[in-house]
């Protein structure tokens, strides 16, 4: 617990950010800029082909369209006040902005969670049982799981906020990073954080690794079941409908293990920052590039809005 002998105030703390020079600056200005923009319409792009294409109104491509909900939420949350601080090196925020930054963050990083899980059960469904999958992915199935995501991403990141709120901070508190992260904020905190930081990592144990293990689970019996087909033309196509999903998963569950899970130290500043980096702005931009390179239906849809746009024209 921290001495706030110059009283405690609310108003005003400080994000650390990158300490650069001023050329560095405006490079790492622009090169974020350029992630951010990528990552919003690289993920607005497949939002909206998944709602204008009836081709793509599909269980998999529904929850596709929640995760790119799910990417633009946190990168928004988060990058705009990095951007502006690069910008004008002010690394001031006030309380109110930090906690709506810190609120809708870990809806996105809660709701991801459990989307990739009900993503896998799809997958598995779709593999393990394919004479079954429309009986079992119905639609009002299918809404379900991508509600019941946002209702406990929502709950959980409002748990927490509500927690944070109420702690005392320091007069100018710094926070070691480039945005409003939980860690942190009870890491700052004068007040007597054991019970909270107990119950944030006994909550982590068992949102993160459940999720993890039926993820991990699901592709257990899908690639059980793929090894099983006799044709390599036949095994070829079914790994081809999961390896997106796969490498989405491993590029969210493996920088937030390594943030999470590593132990603390005075060197692991930047190193935190750049984790929080990869997984804030590079994972959300790459996602929509994930499900698109490889993805025939993604460019046959995109195929179909620009013929119709011409036909129109």
């Amino acid at each position: 617990m921290k001495d706030c002998s110059n009283g405690t105030s609310k108003n005003e703390l400080h994000i650390a950010a990158f300490s650069i020079s001023s050329s560095g600056q405006r490079h790492l200005f622009f090169g974020i800029l350029i992630m951010y923009l990528i990552t919003v319409v690289g993920n607005l792009t497949i939002i909206f082909l998944v709602c204008l294409v009836p081709k793509l109104h599909t269980p998999m491509y529904f929850f596709l369209s929640n995760l790119a909900v799910v990417d633009v939420t946190s990168t928004s949350a988060s990058v705009p006040k990095l951007l502006f601080i690069t910008l004008t090196q002010d690394h001031k925020i006030s309380f109110s902005c930090c906690m709506t930054q810190l609120f809708f963050f870990l809806i996105s990083a809660t709701s991801e969670m459990f989307m990739l899980t009900s993503m896998a059960y799809d997958r598995y469904v779709a593999i393990c049982k394919p004479l079954q999958y429309y009986a079992i992915m119905r639609k009002n199935v299918y809404i379900v799981m991508a509600a019941s995501s946002w209702i406990l991403g929502v709950l959980n990141s409002l748990l927490h906020t509500l927690l944070t709120s109420i702690l005392q901070f320091c007069d100018s508190q710094v926070i070691n990073n480039f945005y409003c992260d939980l860690n942190s904020l009870v890491d700052l905190s004068s007040t007597d954080t054991f019970s909270r930081k107990l119950f944030l990592y006994i909550e982590i144990c068992v949102i993160f690794l459940v999720q993890f293990i039926l993820t991990i689970m699901s592709y257990i019996f899908i690639f059980s079941t793929i090894l099983k087909i006799r044709s390599s033309a036949g095994r070829m196509k079914a790994f081809s409908s999961c390896i997106s999903h796969l490498i989405t998963v491993i590029l969210f569950y493996a920088p937030s293990a390594i943030l999470y899970m590593k132990t603390d130290s005075e060197d692991s500043k930047y190193q935190d920052m750049l984790l929080s980096m990869l997984y804030i702005l590079v994972v959300p931009m790459l996602n929509p590039l994930v499900y698109s390179l490889r993805n025939k239906e993604v460019w046959g849809a995109i195929a179909i809005l620009t013929n119709r746009k011409r036909f129109k024209i």
